[in-house]
């Protein structure tokens, strides 16, 4: 009985900390359009305010990890839940833009630390034979909290001030997080002096075998520096690889970029309108959930290798796709806008998936910025900014975060009406409205990537640094890979339109192709298979392998 009541918790936890993740995400693009007007942001401004969570995020993934490792799991997301729910205060009481940025910061300083203790808590608290299926459960929870943010962004767009709705209404799921990791044990297999004094209490030996295992082998707490991730003791180099690896190519196969497009490519397969539109990005959005659903399902059963070579594989094609088609059927590129349209008026730091609203001058129709965010720092960043960059671009047009939002709110009529007209010829007139089948192919291979993507580098990459290290120095070996898929992230959303003005968009495209053939071979040399395994037997599998 007190096995399943944790089996729950923790399953329990891990979907709670995905979903908070996903929620604060989302929640900005619908807010930001009541803010605009309530505190007459400029364009700058709102810029800083969606960019504010990716600094508070950064900061975290620098200085997360020692409070991980330092202070063990469960604190850090205690901690991570105390400091939310001050920043969904601090949102939610705000009377000026300074408030509301400190506000987003702290809120992004929090989601960061959380998503790093969540899989790293749950995949030590569970079974090997569960732990694929809990610490993707992070990953759905993301998914499910952007599609829940929109609808709430869409239910208080008329109401006064809703946007102090949105931002509070983050404190319900926090505050459950809360309460049902104060019934989580620190470590539940207390067996003997073994358990708590070499490991401090942080690994649970899971099962009999793992016991009589554990039990043979000299008792070694063992102390890591920093620097060892670097140095040859215990293969420690070779895990930073398999680590690094993973989430810089999550990040260069094209993730953060190729939903930006989504915009463009529904509007030339026939998605016209705006709730045409919508439809077509909440049905992206439900073939990302399933998708995740199915890695959920698969992962302790076909292994993080396989799913993560299979889904390289698709992806590989469908951008490879994109770019032929592309080249048959040119997507316009129109790069002008009104400054005052959008809240991104400049290519800054701050173009990422929460900025739905993307200011067309200096970015495309659609935020091809929107992976800023994902990797952000944790798990659940890939993930979600595949998924946010599907709401936002399909209302890159309206130059308004939700497309929806658009009907309700006569302000947005006159932004939008400027950035339509600003785009050029009327849509019906573009060039590639005349390749229906190629529009269709194009579109068909956006959702195989979308689909793909959850099911391979969005859930396993993270799975898979949380299995890879060892206890000691995991929290910050974690922190270390997240910084650099927060770093990849804003240098591919930055570079992107400069990249195709010198290259084109189909060559670009053509490249993202090239990478994810790359990533599947460094997949098959380097990533080793960990499903069915206690973390010990991996920790033993690295220290022996060279």
């Amino acid at each position: 009985g007190r096995a399943l009541l944790v089996l729950l918790l923790s399953a329990t936890v891990s979907l709670l900390g995905g979903l908070i993740f996903g929620y604060e995400l989302g929640i900005i693009s619908g807010a930001l359009l009541q803010l605009q007007t309530d505190f007459q942001l400029s364009c700058f401004q709102q810029e800083v305010l969606v960019s504010a969570v990716l600094i508070g995020a950064l900061l975290a993934s620098l200085a997360g990890g020692i409070l991980i490792d330092r202070h063990g799991r469960r604190r850090a997301i205690l901690v991570s839940n105390l400091v939310l729910l001050l920043g969904s205060l601090i949102l939610t009481l705000a009377r000026s833009f300074t408030v509301l940025v400190i506000g987003r910061m702290t809120v992004g300083f929090a989601i960061s630390v959380s998503s790093m203790a969540c899989c790293i808590y749950v995949s030590e608290m569970v079974a090997a034979h569960q732990r694929g299926l809990l610490v993707s459960l992070y990953e759905a929870g993301i998914t499910v909290g952007i599609l829940l943010s929109y609808a709430l962004n869409y239910v208080f767009a008329d109401v006064d001030e809703g946007w102090r709705y949105m931002f509070g209404l983050a404190i319900a799921p926090t505050a459950m997080q809360f309460l049902s990791i104060l019934f989580l044990p620190v470590n539940p297999v207390r067996l003997s002096s073994w358990d708590s004094d070499c490991q401090k209490g942080l690994i649970p030996l899971q099962d009999t075998e793992d016991r009589a295992a554990a039990k043979r082998e000299p008792c070694q707490g063992k102390h890591y520096s920093f620097l060892d991730l670097f140095r040859t003791r215990d293969n420690m180099r070779r895990r930073t690889l398999v680590g690094l690896g993973l989430v810089l190519f999550q990040q260069f196969t094209g993730q953060p970029n190729v939903l930006g497009y989504a915009s463009k490519i529904f509007h030339s397969v026939g998605f016209q309108s705006n709730s045409s539109a919508i439809l077509a990005s909440v049905g992206l959005g439900a073939i990302k959930v399933v998708a995740t659903l199915v890695a959920m399902a698969l992962a302790d059963k076909a292994g993080r290798r396989v799913l993560l070579m299979a889904g390289c594989v698709v992806m590989a094609i469908s951008v490879t796709t994109i770019g032929l088609t592309s080249r048959m059927a040119p997507l316009a590129m129109a790069r002008d806008c009104k400054a005052a349209a959008g809240p991104n008026a400049s290519r800054s730091l701050t173009q990422h998936p929460l900025t739905p609203v993307l200011p067309q001058s200096a970015v495309s129709p659609v935020p091809p910025a929107s992976g800023a965010v994902k990797s952000q720092a944790g798990p659940g960043f890939a993930a979600t900014r595949s998924l946010t960059d599907v709401f936002a671009s399909t209302q890159s047009k309206e130059v308004v975060p939700n497309p929806s939002l658009t009907q309700k709110r006569d302000l947005v009529g006159q932004s939008k009406k400027g950035a339509l007209e600003s785009t050029g010829p009327p849509l019906g007139a573009a060039p590639w409205a005349q390749h229906t089948v190629l529009n269709w192919i194009t579109l068909l291979s956006m959702m195989a990537f979308v689909s793909a993507f959850s099911i391979g580098f969005g859930p396993m990459t993270w799975l898979v640094l949380s299995e890879i290290y060892p206890a000691g120095i995991r929290g910050r070996a974690f922190a270390f890979c997240n910084s650099f898929n927060w770093a990849a992230n804003l240098l591919i959303s930055l570079s992107f339109l400069d990249l195709i003005d010198a290259i084109g968009f189909s060559w670009m495209f053509l490249l993202y192709g090239l990478v994810g053939v790359m990533a599947v071979i460094f997949i098959y040399l380097f990533v080793p298979e960990t499903k069915g395994q206690s973390l010990e037997e991996i920790d033993q599998q690295f220290s022996r392998r060279r």
